[in-house]
């Protein structure tokens, strides 16, 4: 067994070394007010998403990821499989109208296979290797096996004794699907698709974990955990689940089968019993994990070798059951407002928001422009924004209307107080965006102007005594509100608008 863990890295290398990885997102769909396909496609191009994965194969989706290039998975839905698995003709019968009808136009990579059958519907375990050979002999038959992968993703609860990797294995009652599973993803050059959620293995170990190790935080050398079997150092969980899955691998003898996780993500928000379930985290969790899958980190045992990962998930949910953390896994809002600006600044990076980090406030569409009027008081005023650019003459007084200044001015505001989260709500009527709002001679602070220079929005806050906000009927669209009023209601008003 020694010498099969040691040539296990040079297998897995030969075949898979050369492949970049890639981050992708779930979509799913249990919002109240779930956005049409094709403003779901726009926001993925403005994100530079090009890897989804559907928990189904919906038609509207699949049209309108047509002729864009993304790379998608469409999935058979857990409540299909037993019909698929014990028919030729109906397997072959849904891949004629979810993968024939739309590709080449569509981009489709993969077709996941149920998801987590094995824990989540385990009375359809008997026929799951069958329905994957169906799904794949249907594909043979179009000539489509080549560009179309088949597997079923997995949750990581199948691997037992998962720390120190190298001693994990498969639940061994699962070995009648396992082994026949993994001989067909090998012969097919498939992949394991695997669920990651060091999420849940924090709040299940009582302590044990600690969660700067779930969060991919720099840990000390002597904070790291060591696999005394082969002496390699773990600084995150991710990294230890998925050594655990080659390692269990390779005791059923299968060596050069690559992993990709199919879902792996944070939760920013959940109820009194998950404390750790916050923004932060789950902003720190998202970008740690986008910058190490995309760095082709690899694993301590498989350095360098790509481990693709599609983030859980798109949206927020609000129509999934509870807990409260189970409506907040999403990176964005039903209206496409990030839940929170991810770390991440490279050029091109998926989910960067902006190649050069910038991300702006601006009014939203169709606000109301009493509301408007009144934020836009605010920032000006109790929120110390320097609005001096606005006045009649100067370089953003055009155009003259309460949209184009109150948008110059919740940016500024949102930029002096360094994108923080909720810095960009004014009672509803800001939002984020990734278009740089700046015109002409306009240039808006955060916004890298002509000269390639970045405008410091924090250097924009005047100091206490500053008098260059007088009456603002200089600088608000058509009337002076900011009155004695105002002044006398800033601390109610600091309450309502942020």
């Amino acid at each position: 067994m020694a010498i099969l863990l040691l040539l296990l890295p040079l297998l897995v290398s030969a075949v898979y070394g050369d492949e970049k990885a890639f981050i992708g997102v779930n979509i799913g769909t249990d919002l109240s007010d779930m956005p049409s396909p094709t403003q779901v496609v726009a926001l993925l191009k403005a994100q530079n998403v090009w890897h989804v994965r559907l928990y189904d194969a919906d038609r509207a989706m699949l049209l309108a990821l047509a002729n864009t290039g993304i790379q998608v998975t469409i999935s058979v839905p857990n409540e299909q499989l037993l019909g698929i698995g014990q028919s030729n003709a109906t397997a072959a019968n849904w891949v004629a109208r979810n993968v024939i009808a739309h590709v080449p136009a569509t981009n489709i990579t993969a077709i996941a296979v149920g998801s987590e059958v094995l824990t989540a519907l385990p009375n359809a375990a008997p026929v799951l290797v069958s329905a994957l050979k169906l799904i794949h002999s249907a594909l043979v038959a179009s000539n489509l096996d080549s560009q179309i992968k088949v597997s079923t993703p997995h949750s990581s609860s199948i691997i037992l004794d998962s720390f120190p990797p190298s001693q994990a294995f498969f639940n061994r009652s699962l070995d009648p699907v396992m082994v026949p599973l993994l001989k067909f993803l090998q012969s097919t050059g498939s992949y394991l698709m695997l669920n990651v959620y060091p999420y849940y293995d924090y709040m299940q170990s009582n302590d044990v974990i600690p969660l700067d190790y779930a969060l991919f935080r720099p840990l000390p050398p002597n904070k790291e955990a060591v696999d005394a079997n082969t002496l390699l150092h773990y600084t995150n969980v991710f990294d230890a689940i998925v050594d655990a899955a080659y390692f269990s691998m390779s005791y059923l003898n299968i060596t050069n089968v690559p992993i990709v996780v199919t879902e792996s993500g944070w939760p920013s928000k959940g109820d009194s019993s998950e404390p750790d379930a916050t923004v932060d985290n789950a902003n720190t969790y998202n970008s740690n994990l986008i910058k190490h899958v995309i760095n082709n980190t690899g694993t301590p045992k498989h350095p360098g070798i790509a481990v693709s990962t599609y983030i859980y998930e798109l949206y927020n949910e609000d129509l999934r059951p509870s807990p409260l953390s189970e409506k907040n896994w999403g990176l964005f809002d039903a209206n496409g407002t990030p839940v929170y600006i991810l770390h991440l600044t490279a050029a091109g990076t998926v989910f960067a928001n902006d190649t050069t980090n910038q991300t702006f406030c601006v009014a939203k569409d169709g606000a109301d422009p009493k509301m408007l009027q009144a934020a836009l008081d605010w920032a000006c005023g109790p929120g110390k924004v320097d609005c001096s650019p606005l006045l009649q003459g100067q370089q953003c007084y055009e155009p003259d209307n309460v949209v184009s200044h109150s948008t110059y001015a919740f940016n500024a505001y949102f930029q002096q107080m360094g994108k923080s989260t909720g810095t960009c709500d004014f009672k509803g009527v800001a939002t984020i965006s990734t278009t740089d709002p700046s015109h002409g001679s306009c240039i808006f602070p955060g916004s890298f102007g002509k000269n390639g220079t970045i405008t410091n929005g924090t250097s924009l806050a005047p100091s206490s005594n500053d008098t260059s906000l007088g009456c603002p009927t200089q600088y608000f669209y058509r009337s002076c509100s900011f009155t004695t009023s105002v002044i006398i209601g800033a601390f109610l008003m600091t309450a309502v608008f942020l």
